[in-house]
This record gives structure tokens, C-alpha cells and sequence, in this order.
């Protein structure tokens, strides 16, 4: 309660009901007219003075505004006496707008809980002349932190930015940010995102992004972005107001002035007209749409998704395709390195050593799983220099004076048959192959496995149960390997062997047959399968330290935690958020309509008027919110597909798919 009084509208819709009751009271009494008008004129000027301002900006722009048209009504009952009429108006009116300040106000509460969790101060190693002399500590506000700085986070304190673990290890608590309730361990070459709390070791944190663009900046400002725009179906409404709020104000005067001019008494037939005015107003229309958009966006980031704004909760609802990535999305995006050959005369850990320097500033999950391995077996460290990430292939870098790749086997430019035979031996076992080439030449090749998510197999069982369709799979990866992750979550439809352009062409393909696509992804080779997707989330949890900041800009929403989990929960969520809707919309039509032609075939007193219609607005806006109150889980039945009663998957791939004319590129790492 002490929050909602917090609410601007709701302290002035609070006022405007305090003075209609002792109005109201005095009335009964028998007080003076003049004491029970002046708290009537209370009642006016709390409830209405904002109405009335909204109103006249609207005017002042071309606009007839719906709260126009209320105060216009409320002041006219007034001028004929009718002051309890007018200020029921006007306070149920003011309820309304509160309601609908309070739902903004809940949905733009994720925002403040999310910019809670980052400190306020950080502490930054500035390297001073002397190699024994230390670093000078000096704190700084944690907004000031730019990327290259160093900062120190003792026990129990949270990492001021998004940053790469360069000395230290500890547990690290992100519950915060992705709710995973057990602590991860981060060690040297592990990012670290801002706000997540520190165990009981000490980090030294190398900044890999100014403060304005860390992952729980974005995340903030995309929530921020949802409570501000506008559902396509309610900028629809908005413009089909404007028209229909002037074609009010005709047929009120046209009630007006016909009756007068054929010698009717002037009081019944303004009380008439305002009445018509009043109840043929679309304030429950305009109200219908919104809060239930809005109610779930809340409901979604209470559970650990935030959109970007209310037209991609539209979409999800639409949902009847699922595009999900592997490697980070489908796994838990901690592979781990099984295996490691020397090829050709390169010694083994010394190819290990090049290929992690050459990682160091990759954000993908083989990448990081190679750096981490060489860190676990003790090697020493090295820079890379000309670093650039070619997504779908791999990584290329000049470490000391050598140009490596690091990447898919197919990088190699004459192929090998005895790397051939290994590469396929790696995959039939279901791991994947990363090629390590310094100076054009194979230096080793690394094995790599990762593991389903938990849940993973029910959560795409629901998944396929709610839109009616199982789930695809789309990878860079080879297709044997991802026939073995497949197999494992029950997805038999696979593309695999996919670069980014082949991801995207298999969506294209999929809308240019009518089919609204969800696609979940997680690295930066999946943005453009996420710009291309109806609907585009990435997975923004913990596990392989957070979503990079440009696949974050790319996609419509972000999964904080039970990426997988949560698909099936937000996709019931917006369909019934668009069922609540439409629910809405009839409603308020039919008290229209049914309260409409009461007024024009008989007699409907302004007080019934008003309260009917400010209650279906009352009504309308509460049934919207109830999202916020009562979520619910459903059970959806499950949809047998041809694909579904398979026994083993489907696996695409891009060699395959070229032959039969769909994709021309080749495989990524």
C-alpha cells in the first residue's frame, strides 16, 4: 500500500474520492450549498486538473482527447447543478487513470531492482613505475568505469562491470541477475558481469565494456523501452479514437441542438446529450489493450525475461515456429575440452598455448572452454594481437608473430584425409572439432563436449506442446554431434553444418510459407538469426558469462535464467495476455453500444451513465492486471507431428541442403 500511495495519480485520485465523500456526507447533513459546492469544486479540481491539462495539449496539437471529452461532460453537469453527477464522473474517471499509473509503475519496478544490483563504487588498480611497488588503489563511481581498467573486488563485494578475471579465483553468486541459486566459480579468463556478488576469494577484473553498455544496462534499458511503447493494436485504437472522439462530439451536439430547436427544455435534453457523450466515449477501448501487454511484460521479467517492449509479446502470441540454437542455448555453454592431438611435427601444449591466446577475446563458448583448459593445466599466458572473430568459422590473431586460426576444421585450406578421419571420429562420438592452423599450417585439432541443459528435454516437450510443433534445431556445429544433442532433448529436426547466412535463410524459408518464427540463440554469430526471426531472445544467464552487448542489441528479449525452461511459460503468457485482450475489447464495445442506445431510445440517468461506463473502464483495467496478481501454468495437449512420431532426427545439413538447392555455404565451428 505505502508503494501504491507512492503513485502521483493515485494521491490525487485519493484526494478527489476524500472530497466526493464529504461532499456527499454534507449533502446528507444539510449544510449550506455553498460549503457542499466548495467540496465539490475539491473534488474537481483533484481529480480533474490533470485530465483537463492532458486534454488541452491534446487540443493545442489537433487532437480531441477521450479526458477532454470527461471534463467537458463533468463541467457541464455542474453548470446545470448536477454537481454529484459530475464529480462521480470525475472521481471514477481519476480511479482509472491511477490504475493504470499504478500497472506502469509495477512494470518499470524491474528496472530499479535491476539498477539496484550494481554498487555504487569501484575500486581501480591504477599500475604505478615500480615492478615491486604495487598498485595504487583509488575508488571511483562504478557509472565512471570505462573498458581497459582494472578493478579489485574483495570478498562479499559486487563486480562493478562487465569484465575477464585476470588474477584471483572465487565463487560468484548471480542469483541477482539470472537467479541461478548456486554460485559459479570464475577464475582467471572467466568474464564476470556487474552486479553478480563475489564469493570469499579476491578478483582483480579486467572492464570489457564502458558502464553504460554492460549486459544489466542493456537489460534495463530494454524494460524501460517496453513500458514506453506502444502494441500495434493499440495505436490502432489510438488512431480509430481520434476520428471516432470527433464523431462523439457531432452527435452530442447534434442531441443538443435538433431537441432545442424544436422547443424542448434545455436542462433534459443537455443532461441528455452529456450522457450520450459520456457513455459513447472510448475510454474502456482505449484501456483494453495495454495493461494486459503491459501486465506481461511484468510478469515475464518476474520471471526472468525481459522484452524489449509490448509488440514482442504481440508476436509471441502469434508463435507457431521454434529456431533453437545449440552450443549456449540447447548445452549449458560450459564445454568442456576431452581432447587435444598434435598434428605435423607442432608440439601439443605449445599449439595449446597459441590457440588460448589466440581465444582471449572471444566470446564464444569453444573459445572460452580452450582458454579455461590451457589455464586448468598450468600453462603460462599470452597475448594476441589483430584479434578478429569471424562468426560461424572461428577466430583469427597473431600471437607471437605467427597468424593463427582457430576454428572449424574446414578452415584448413588443402584438406588433410588423415584430419579428415580424426575430425569424423571426434564427431561420430559426438564431440566437437576445433582445428588449430598456425602459419597456414594444422597445428593441432581439439575436442570438445558439452552437456544438455537440465530440464532441457521436458522444456522442449512443453515447448513443442504450447506453439503445436516440435522445436528445430539450428547449429554451426557438425551433424553428427548435433544429431547426439538432438537425440538427447527429443528434437528430430536438425540443421546443421550452418553459417549465420544459412540460419537466416532457413527462417526466411519458414515465414515466406506463413509461419511466425521464435528464435533463441545466445553468441554474436546468432544476431542475424535473431534480427531475421519474428520473435529473437537470447540467452543471457550465467553460464558462459552473459550475452555479448551486440547480440543483446539484436534480439527483442533477453532469458535471464531457465533459458529453456521459461520458453513454454512466456509463450502461454502472451497468448493469454492477447486473449485478455480481446476479452477486453468486446466488453467495453458491448457497454458502449448496450449503454449508447439506452440514452437514444429511452430515458438513462447521467449518474447510471457514468457509472456504468467508468466501471467498464474500472473493470476492463483490472481485468488486464490480473496477469500481475493471479499467473497461472497450463497443461497444453500434446500435438502429434510427423516429425515428432520419428524415431531418430532429422539432421540437415548444409552439404545436404545444398544439394537440394536451399543453401550454397558450408559449416561454421
Amino acid at each position: 500500500m505505502r508503494q501504491v500511495l507512492r503513485v502521483v495519480e493515485v494521491r490525487w485520485a485519493a484526494a478527489s474520492l476524500a472530497a466526493f465523500v464529504v461532499a456527499v456526507m454534507l449533502g446528507l447533513v444539510g449544510a449550506p450549498s455553498p460549503v457542499t459546492v466548495a467540496a465539490y469544486l475539491v473534488c474537481y479540481l483533484a481529480g480533474g486538473w490533470e485530465p483537463a491539462l492532458e486534454g488541452l495539449r491534446a487540443l493545442l496539437a489537433r487532437r480531441l482527447d477521450v479526458d477532454l471529452l470527461m471534463i467537458v461532460a463533468a463541467v457541464a453537469a455542474a453548470a446545470i447543478g448536477q454537481w454529484f453527477d459530475g464529480a462521480l464522473l470525475v472521481v471514477i474517471f481519476a480511479t482509472s487513470g491511477a490504475l493504470e499509473a499504478v500497472m506502469t509503475a509495477r512494470t518499470r519496478a524491474s528496472i530499479t531492482a535491476l539498477l539496484d544490483i550494481t554498487p555504487d563504487t569501484a575500486t581501480v588498480l591504477d599500475p604505478t613505475d615500480g615492478d615491486d611497488a604495487g598498485d595504487i588503489e583509488r575508488e571511483i563511481p562504478a557509472l565512471e568505469l570505462v573498458a581497459g581498467q582494472e578493478v579489485l573486488v574483495r570478498p562479499g563485494e559486487r563486480i562493478p562491470g562487465d569484465g575477464r578475471v585476470v588474477d584471483g579465483v572465487s565463487e560468484v553468486d548471480t542469483a541477482g541477475l539470472t537467479g541461478e541459486p548456486v554460485p559459479v566459480r570464475r577464475g582467471v579468463g572467466d568474464e564476470v558481469l556487474a552486479g553478480t556478488v563475489n564469493g570469499t576469494g579476491v578478483l582483480r577484473v579486467r572492464v570489457l565494456r564502458d558502464a553504460a553498455d554492460t549486459v544489466v544496462a542493456g537489460i534495463a534499458a530494454q524494460v524501460e523501452r517496453a513500458a514506453e511503447t506502444k502494441a500495434r493494436r493499440q495505436l490502432f485504437i489510438e488512431r480509430v479514437e481520434a476520428r471516432y472522439s470527433v464523431l462523439v462530439v457531432v452527435a452530442t451536439l447534434a442531441l443538443l441542438v435538433e431537441p432545442l430547436l424544436v422547443g424542448a427544455a434545455f436542462t433534459p435534453t443537455l443532461l441528455r446529450a452529456m450522457t450520450f457523450m459520456i457513455v459513447a466515449s472510448p475510454c474502456a477501448v482505449v484501456l483494453a489493450t495495454m495493461p494486459p501487454l503491459l501486465a506481461a511484460v511484468a510478469v515475464a521479467g518476474r520471471r526472468g525475461t525481459l522484452v524489449k517492449d509490448v509488440t514482442v509479446i504481440e508476436a509471441l502470441a502469434d508463435i507457431d515456429t521454434v529456431a533453437l540454437d545449440k552450443t549456449g542455448t540447447l548445452t549449458t555453454g560450459r564445454p568442456q575440452v576431452t581432447s587435444i592431438t598434435a598434428l605435423g611435427s607442432a608440439d601439443r601444449d605449445a599449439a595449446l598455448v597459441i590457440a588460448a591466446a589466440a581465444e582471449a577475446g572471444s566470446e564464444h563458448a569453444l573459445g572460452q572452454a580452450v582458454r579455461r583448459h590451457a589455464v586448468a593445466v598450468g600453462l603460462d599466458m599470452r597475448s594476441a594481437q589483430e584479434f578478429t572473430a569471424v562468426p560461424g568459422e572461428g577466430v583469427r590473431a597473431r600471437v607471437d608473430g605467427s597468424e593463427v586460426l582457430v576454428g572449424r576444421p574446414q578452415l584448413l585450406a588443402k584438406p588433410d584425409p588423415d584430419i579428415d578421419a580424426m575430425v569424423a571420429q571426434l564427431q561420430d562420438d559426438g564431440h566437437t572439432a576445433v582445428l588449430v592452423i598456425i602459419d597456414g599450417e594444422a597445428a593441432a585439432l581439439v575436442g570438445l563436449s558439452d552437456k544438455p541443459r537440465p530440464g532441457a528435454a521436458d522444456a522442449v516437450r512443453a515447448l513443442g506442446q504450447e506453439i503445436g510443433t516440435e522445436p528445430e534445431i539450428l547449429t554451426g556445429d557438425a551433424a553428427r554431434p548435433a544429431a547426439v544433442l538432438a537425440d538427447q532433448v527429443g528434437v528430430h529436426r536438425v540443421h546443421a553444418d550452418l553459417l549465420p547466412a544459412d540460419k537466416v535463410a532457413v527462417i526466411r524459408r519458414h515465414q515466406s510459407s506463413g509461419r511466425r518464427v521464435l528464435a533463441v540463440g545466445d553468441g554474436l554469430n546468432d544476431s542475424p538469426l535473431l534480427v531475421a526471426a519474428d520473435v529473437g531472445l537470447v540467452v543471457g544467464d550465467a553460464a558462459g558469462g552473459g550475452a555479448g552487448a551486440l547480440t543483446v542489441q539484436a534480439a527483442d528479449g533477453v532469458l535471464t535464467r531457465d533459458p529453456l525452461g521459461a520458453l513454454a511459460p512466456l509463450v502461454t503468457l502472451a497468448r493469454r495476455a492477447r486473449r485478455i485482450a480481446r476479452v477486453n475489447l468486446a466488453f467495453a464495445a458491448a457497454v458502449i453500444v448496450g449503454l449508447a442506445a439506452w440514452d437514444l431510445l429511452d430515458t438513462l440517468p447521467l449518474a447510471l451513465g457514468v457509472a456504468g461506463h467508468e466501471l467498464s473502464t474500472v473493470i476492463v483495467c483490472l481485468n488486464g492486471l490480473r496477469l500481475l496478481t493471479s499467473p497461472r501454468s497450463t497443461s497444453p495437449t500434446p500435438t502429434a507431428t510427423s516429425a515428432q512420431t520419428a524415431d531418430t532426427p532429422i539432421v540437415t545439413s548444409a552439404r545436404t541442403a545444398a544439394e537440394e538447392g536451399r543453401f550454397t555455404s558450408t559449416s561454421r565451428r
